[in-house]
């Protein structure tokens, strides 16, 4: 029996179960996990062919923000968490330089890690992705070699999971195990993810969807130097709690939004600017406070009002992880929903005014509103403004509530999901 298919019977007879069981937490959900990876493993030797490869298995997860909406950008403080819908990869070396990475429903990504140079017509490619990781790795003294991979993915795109951060902490993850022991800290790995996404992918992000993807469970960055940001994570045993976290799709195009997005920033930052500041931290919270009839002349009520939105998210981040802390699901709950109303009223993120008519957010959340209240919590998630919603519902409520926004949003609006205790794993190593 070759060395691929020694893995695909082991992990078949659950001899990789207690990596598993570490990832997913609950016992009904390792048969479908393991015809996962047997699957991911059947498309490397249709990929690659069985040549007595030494194969190993990996995963990395999505992500979804708690409380501190639109304030990383302002180095404010986020509380996020990985999520159980993950990618999940087959990969093994091949002695040579070159990586070769094959996706579910994608062409082969195929990079010379020879060449480390910056592609722009790789601009917005994985491959820009691959090639930035492996370059960021040689920076910092790391060891990468050439490798061939499967992969696949349950990370809901375009529903504010992150799923480009859950690829590049897959990929890093992939790198840490084939060639560094598996040496390279979480945090680290999130930093190298941003990297190759700002200089090689060309988009900016910030460190939140790589950090919460890298470190895993519940996490709370603080942004007030954010080439620095100090990163907790916070244990908590969400399975214990008796709830799910739904993500309601709520519809509604992304595609005009872009001016909506970057006004929220440029509010805060505007401001931030009237006390000479770049961003709304380095302005003490009394001055802003006490300035408010001026700034309302120069800037409007609506940057003021992002700005006591930033404030409060701010303290509403230290109370939620202190809540989590200490046990307290309740006051967890309380503040998600405060986040959740200061979006709606302060920050103002839940629909666009372009077309203030089409506002599926916002119904969303009163339906929420109407089900869950007393028992549950429900807020805007992510960038807002359309899409989803996120909503903590407990379990003796679930099946109604996914019925009722699947009857109002459509058959596959509500996806009923976990905290997922760790970030990316190695399910196993090459033997």
């Amino acid at each position: 029996m070759s060395a691929i298919k020694e893995v695909q019977k082991k992990l078949m007879d659950g001899g990789f179960d207690a990596a598993l069981r570490a990832v997913y937490v609950y016992d009904d959900v390792l048969p479908e996990q393991r015809a996962r990876y047997a699957q991911v493993i059947d498309d490397f030797v249709r990929q690659y062919g069985d040549k007595g490869q030494h194969i190993g298995l990996y995963s990395a997860p999505g992500r979804t923000e708690i409380c501190g909406n639109h304030t990383d950008h302002n180095h404010g403080k986020v509380l996020a968490a990985s999520v159980n819908l993950d990618a999940i990869a087959a990969a093994a070396p091949n002695g040579e330089r070159t990586v070769r990475i094959k996706s579910a429903g994608y062409d082969i990504d195929v990079v010379d890690i020879d060449d480390l140079n910056v592609h722009e017509d790789e601009t917005g490619h994985s491959a820009a992705l691959i090639r930035g990781i492996c370059a960021r790795f040689v920076q910092l003294g790391y060891q990468i070699g050439g490798f061939d991979a499967t992969t696949a993915s349950r990370v809901l795109s375009g529903s504010g999971l992150s799923s480009s951060a859950a690829f590049e902490v897959l990929v890093c993850t992939i790198l840490n195990h084939l060639f560094n022991g598996g040496r390279i800290d979480s945090v680290e790995i999130a930093k190298i993810s941003q990297y190759a996404e700002n200089v090689y992918f060309f988009k900016p992000c910030g460190l939140l969807d790589q950090t919460a993807c890298s470190v895993g469970g519940f996490v709370e960055i603080d942004f007030a130097d954010p080439e620095k940001p100090v990163i907790g994570k916070i244990d908590f045993d969400f399975a214990a709690c008796n709830h799910a976290l739904c993500i309601v799709d709520t519809g509604g195009s992304h595609s005009n939004l872009t001016d909506d997005y970057a006004a929220v920033r440029a509010e805060m930052e505007a401001v931030a600017a009237e006390f000479g500041r770049k961003v709304l931290r380095d302005v003490p919270e009394e001055a802003f406070w006490q300035a408010i009839p001026s700034l309302r002349e120069k800037l409007g009520e609506r940057a003021i009002l992002r700005a006591m939105h930033f404030y409060a998210e701010n303290h509403r981040v230290d109370s939620d992880a202190q809540a989590l802390k200490a046990g307290d699901f309740e006051q967890f709950k309380h503040n998600v929903i405060e986040s959740g109303y200061s979006s709606y009223m302060y920050n103002q993120n839940v629909y666009t005014t372009k077309n203030p008519a089409e506002q599926p957010v916002s119904l969303g959340l009163a339906v929420s509103e109407k089900l869950l209240n007393g028992r549950g919590a429900w807020r805007v998630h992510g960038g807002g403004f359309a899409g989803t919603i996120q909503a903590f519902v407990p379990m003796e409520m679930l099946d109604r509530y996914a019925a009722e926004m699947r009857r109002i949003f459509g058959e596959k609006s509500c996806y009923v999901l976990n905290i997922r205790p760790v970030g990316g794993a190695r399910i196993a190593d090459p033997e």
